[in-house]
């Protein structure tokens, strides 16, 4: 697999053989960037800000200004949800930053959202993407993406759920009113997230727009080989959430931040563990959503793209032991529309 180093120029030969998106640099704030499906064109920047907390609207208060802090630092991609409670939030740091002249022009962000499984009905999408556009202060988001591969009963976007509430999901209807978001310019491009293999598959058999993005939980102890070969025969840009495993969070675990291969490594090139992971990323040719709202960690987490790792360490990452942080036992039930984490998974657990 070959990637290109953008500040020496160079390709470089990694572990695997397969061949990794081309990158290009975004000039505005010095972070590569993805080509994919879009209307505008618009390229994915590597990293973006992640504006989750559990539980959600925890940061609510502060959540505005720790947004603005990463205008200021560089962050120009702002992934939330519906569900995340963080919408507003984002609206009202992108009306300031603006306002102030933080960030020059809505051109320079790429902001995504995402349907909630309640809202995940034919007729209940496009007034899904209008409310997060109020709650944004925005006339299109850049990307949209379905959240789950699952349907609630309507009602108010809520984590947890009720396990009576989860019904199947008709997938080609709700993407077909997704396309139609696409078509009307609400959005400039469509996609998934927590999809397996199978049910992209299943979804590109009557998709007239494929899905541009599928953003999947992975990090170095969870790599997602076979759903990345698969995405990127595809077409479909990889984006990774968790890629730190999510530690503090209610689903998320210390095995990749106390992994003692990613200690290792760490040390010897005087970073973090968390930036090994980040860079480690780049180098498989993914995006990544990073969710720190302290200042420095905030930085630290831009300072990747100078440094490299050696095919050495690249090779004793790609033998690291593989376990889910997140199983998505919430989404499993005996009277529901998957039965067990294999069905939901569809094996890839």
């Amino acid at each position: 697999m070959l990637f290109v180093d953008m500040e020496a120029g160079t390709k470089m030969q990694s572990p695997e053989k397969e061949t990794r998106l081309e990158i290009s640099t975004m000039s505005v704030q010095s972070v590569p960037t993805f080509p994919h499906r879009s209307t505008d064109e618009k390229a994915i920047p590597f990293i973006g800000f992640g504006t989750a907390e559990y539980p959600f609207g925890a940061s609510r208060d502060t959540l505005k200004e720790t947004i603005i802090e990463a205008f200021k630092l560089g962050y120009r991609h702002f992934d939330t949800a519906a569900v995340y409670q963080s919408e507003q939030p984002l609206g009202e740091a992108i009306s300031d930053a603006l306002r102030l002249g933080i960030i020059k022009s809505r051109d320079e962000l790429f902001i995504t959202s995402k349907l909630w499984c309640s809202d995940a009905h034919h007729d209940l999408v496009l007034p899904a993407l209008h409310k997060t556009l109020k709650n944004l202060k925005l006339e299109y988001v850049d990307l949209y993406l379905i959240h789950w591969p699952l349907s609630l009963k309507p009602g108010k976007p809520e984590f947890p759920f009720k396990k009576e509430d989860m019904v199947p999901m008709d997938i080609k209807s709700v993407w077909e009113a997704m396309e139609e978001c696409n078509d009307i310019g609400l959005t400039k491009s469509i996609g998934v997230s927590n999809f397996s293999c199978k049910k992209l598959e299943n979804l590109l058999s009557s998709a007239r727009i494929p899905p541009a993005v599928n953003q999947v939980e992975m990090s170095p102890m969870w790599q997602q080989k076979k759903l990345r070969k698969f995405c990127e025969e595809k077409g479909i840009v990889v984006e990774a959430y968790s890629p730190l495993g999510a530690k503090g969070t209610a689903w998320g675990t210390n095995q990749v931040m106390e992994c003692d291969v990613l200690k290792e490594i760490a040390q010897a090139k005087g970073k973090s563990v968390a930036q090994v992971c980040l860079r480690w990323a780049y180098e498989q040719g993914v995006c990544v959503i990073v969710k720190s709202f302290n200042k420095e960690r905030m930085k630290q987490n831009l300072d990747i793209f100078d440094w490299r790792l050696s095919d050495d360490e690249l090779l004793k990452i790609s033998q690291l032991p593989q376990c889910k942080g997140y199983p998505a036992l919430d989404f499993v039930s005996d009277d529901g529309p998957f039965k067990s984490l294999q069905e939901f998974w569809d094996g890839e657990i």
